[in-house]
């Protein structure tokens, strides 16, 4: 899971502890998330909305479903929530710290150290794939191709839930967590259309505006679609 809504809604410059870049560069998503760790989790740990949105995945999948985990950060609430009802579940992480805490925690489950941009997604290879928070560092172009080879990774009737944060952003400098990031999102109507334009049905849409347990944290959208491989476009 990622999230980088509040380094978009309050700019500053990087406080003491920040990681130091070069002039007009930012660290890459794996340098921001093995310095965040547990400290992540415990910011994103109360979301009732994430929670709400497995419940809504766990209602749909048959007994020992795989799932892929895109960004799985610290396997908790996702991979352990899945794993926990008997799911096969593969967790995806730029982050070595992540990874490694993931598969201390979350035993039941196997994790990856691997650019999930870069790894070979066989068609229909998941029941499910569950992508929280983890494209916010790509651009936009990048968003869409990785949407589309996720879409294909699910079987058809199978269940994509994709979660981001709606804002019309492109590029934004700013810190996160006290980390120094590179923002890039869509507004909540074009997200939906990327959703749709990678051969998505989407089932229902969940809105909620969340202030993570942290120090710098400022409440912050957050925009979920319950999603179906190849079936009508639906409401929500």
């Amino acid at each position: 899971m990622r999230g980088c809504a509040a380094a978009v809604c309050r700019r500053k410059a990087p406080t003491r502890g920040s990681i130091v870049s070069e002039p007009g560069h930012r660290p890459s998503a794996a340098v921001v998330f093995d310095a965040l760790g547990t400290e992540y989790e415990k910011a994103f740990a109360g979301s009732a909305a994430h929670r709400a949105s497995l419940q809504w995945l766990l209602g749909r999948l048959a007994p020992g479903s795989r799932v892929l985990d895109v960004g799985s950060g610290t396997g908790r609430p996702t991979a352990a929530t899945l794993a926990a009802a008997g799911h096969r579940v593969l967790g995806v992480d730029v982050s070595p710290v992540m990874v490694d805490i993931a598969s201390r925690q979350v035993p039941a489950a196997e994790f990856r150290c691997a650019d999930v941009r870069r790894m070979p997604l066989d068609d229909g290879a998941f029941d499910a794939v569950c992508v929280y928070f983890s494209l916010l560092q790509m651009s936009r172009a990048e968003q869409a191709e990785l949407v589309r080879a996720l879409a294909g990774a699910v079987r058809p009737g199978g269940s994509l839930v994709l979660a981001t944060v709606p804002l019309d952003v492109e590029g934004v400098d700013a810190v996160f967590m006290g980390q120094p990031v590179r923002v890039t999102s869509f507004g909540a109507a074009e997200f939906t259309a990327l959703a749709e334009a990678a051969g998505l049905g989407v089932v229902a849409r969940h809105s909620a505006e969340f202030t993570p347990a942290h120090p710098d944290a400022v409440p912050e959208p957050h925009l979920f679609l319950y999603c179906e491989r190849g079936v009508a476009r639906g409401a929500g």
